[in-house]
């Protein structure tokens, strides 16, 4: 099966970027780090949740699966999903192929200006004949209208605002007042950890994923022709120095 590599680094980025951008006490990536998920943050950030979803069952072989919970993730501007349901619709996985549509939807990942987004979408457009190249100017404003950041932005951020008004005399505490929570059979994390304000404020919430894809670039590999190498030529067995003829 061909996978692009772009659909393989995200594949690999939550692992990636582990320990970047995160706070001195815990080396915390909220698509991993099992205290977090374990204590629900994934719950309160649907564009983390699906696109982590997407990724279990992308790992599960169960494409069609992952193509709908990236697709949800970047109904709430997740660009890493979108990206990723670009690459899906150009390479035919888990949907049909739609070059064009593949453009789109990069070009919606590609909106804020991250590297590989960016490059991905000027390569999209090389390789669209004329035809497709219509069909993304008849086709791009309906989706631009329902993914772009202007719409799917304040989907994430009312969302956010909702699970961070409940933090204030809940079970976990606030900002002010921190307390330990303590998740069965994980362990236990400040609260003050878990409601880390670049996690829940929009505007820092969104400096914090630029933070983390603007200057990321796909790395390249080149692989050369296949040669044919023959057998090896057969080597004597070592004499003994002390066999005489």
């Amino acid at each position: 099966m061909r996978i692009s590599l772009l659909l393989l680094y995200l594949l690999a980025c939550p692992a990636a970027i582990a320990g970047e951008n995160t706070p001195p006490k815990r080396n915390l990536n909220p698509t991993i780090d099992p205290m977090l998920i374990a204590a629900g943050f994934l719950d309160s950030h649907p564009d983390l949740r699906h696109r982590t979803r997407g990724l279990e069952e992308y790992g599960d072989r169960n494409f069609a699966k992952a193509f709908d919970e990236f697709r949800r993730a970047g109904w709430y501007s997740d660009k890493p999903s979108q990206a990723i349901v670009g690459e899906m619709y150009w390479i035919g996985l888990g949907t049909v192929k739609d070059r064009a549509l593949a453009y789109i939807w990069m070009e919606l990942a590609a909106e804020r200006g991250y590297l590989s987004f960016v490059e991905k979408r000027r390569m999209y457009w090389q390789h669209l004949d004329e035809d497709e190249r219509a069909r993304v100017q008849k086709d791009a404003p309906s989706l631009r209208a329902e993914y772009a950041d202007e719409a799917a932005e304040p989907r994430l951020q009312a969302a956010l605002r909702r699970e961070r008004r409940q933090m204030t005399g809940s079970r976990v505490g606030s900002m002010a007042n921190p307390v330990q929570i303590v998740v069965p059979g994980v362990g236990t994390i400040d609260s003050s950890q878990y409601y880390d304000p670049k996690y829940w404020e929009p505007r820092l919430y969104r400096q914090w994923q630029d933070s983390i894809w603007t200057s990321l670039r796909i790395g390249r590999v080149s692989v050369g022709e296949v040669e044919q190498v023959g057998d090896a030529p057969s080597t004597p067995p070592p004499q003994n120095e002390d066999q005489t003829d």
